[in-house]
């Protein structure tokens, strides 16, 4: 089978995605022969030189004013029979998950999702590393066949910018829309903040903070962090935060190198969704909550006391 690489990805209005970028890193370390990147976005084209320093050796670009899965998949799919890519990477974000399911369907190719790494074996044959039964075990799984799928966990990977120009070519968009089409949506960062699945710092609280006012505390200590804000499910489920918020294993598995977790007991599902971030600090008047079992730092206080001192701390 062949060596290469497919990865797809998007562009936000500041350049590519860092998940696609991370993509692209780990599929230069996989031992590919080739890395070829498809690139969607209203913006594509100009972002297009980014992915080649990432490690990108050819990028198609889709100028897509707006999202349709099924113009995706079958652009994507065109271009996969065409190639016949050893391997196809995206992210395991919303639209690499809903994209790589569809493919894996239709091409009945291997695939495997929430990879933490991906490596050609000796074979040709590509392996996949993937968390499983909540983060206790590693799975170390072959794909076979001609063509394989797998979606790449963010913020596990680093970026590298050591890469050469690519060769830049446009790419139309295949197939119709079937009548659904994308035209808004409230899954990503509202204006202005930090978009949660990317974040290097996040700051989350939950329901210690008694009522959804108290959530400023949150917004407070993220400011000077640049930081994310997330919550836990209780917090979703009370109406406090949209769901976009949520971290957990119903939400979504982040891992920044600082997570602050404010008034959050720590539930196995919230635990799943952060407890491999690298610096966990926990803010919790329990000494016994099971929050603290996976900090690294833990701060037995009062909340109301201790947070609006540290962001005190924090803006000075």
């Amino acid at each position: 089978m062949s060596k290469s690489v497919l990865v797809v990805g998007e562009v936000a209005s500041d350049g590519v995605v860092k998940a696609t970028l991370e993509c692209i890193s780990e599929a230069k370390r996989s031992g590919a022969d080739s890395v070829e990147a498809i690139l969607f976005g209203s913006s594509a084209k100009d972002a297009a030189a980014a992915a080649g320093k990432a490690g990108a050796g050819s990028v198609k670009y889709v100028e897509e004013g707006s999202y349709s899965l099924a113009q995706r998949a079958a652009t994507v799919e065109g271009v996969i029979k065409e190639s016949n890519p050893g391997l196809v990477l995206m992210s395991a974000n919303t639209y690499g998950k809903e994209l790589a399911g569809v493919l894996a369907a239709r091409l009945q190719a291997g695939f495997a999702s929430e990879c933490t790494e991906v490596r050609f074996g000796d074979d040709g044959q590509p392996r996949a590393v993937r968390p499983m039964y909540s983060g206790k075990v590693l799975a170390h799984c072959k794909l076979n066949g001609a063509t394989t799928l797998a979606t790449l966990r963010q913020n596990t990977v680093a970026v590298t910018d050591d890469g050469a120009d690519a060769a830049v070519s446009d790419l139309a968009l295949a197939g119709s829309t079937d009548g659904v089409v994308l035209t808004g949506s409230n899954s990503d960062a509202a204006g202005g903040e930090v978009d949660l699945s990317e974040a290097s710092v996040v700051v989350a609280g939950g329901r210690g903070l008694k009522e959804p006012e108290n959530f400023k505390i949150i917004e407070e200590l993220a400011a000077p962090l640049k930081a994310a804000i997330g919550a836990t499910r209780m917090v979703v489920d009370a109406g406090w935060k949209d769901f976009h918020y949520q971290v957990g294993q119903t939400g979504k598995v982040v891992t920044p190198s600082l997570y602050i977790a404010v008034g959050i007991s720590g539930a196995i599902q919230h635990l799943v969704g952060m407890q491999n971030s690298g610096c966990i600090v926990a803010i919790n008047n329990d000494p016994g909550a099971p929050i603290f079992k996976v900090a690294d730092y833990g701060i037995v206080a009062d909340l109301f006391e201790a947070t609006p001192k540290l962001t005190e701390r924090l803006k000075n």
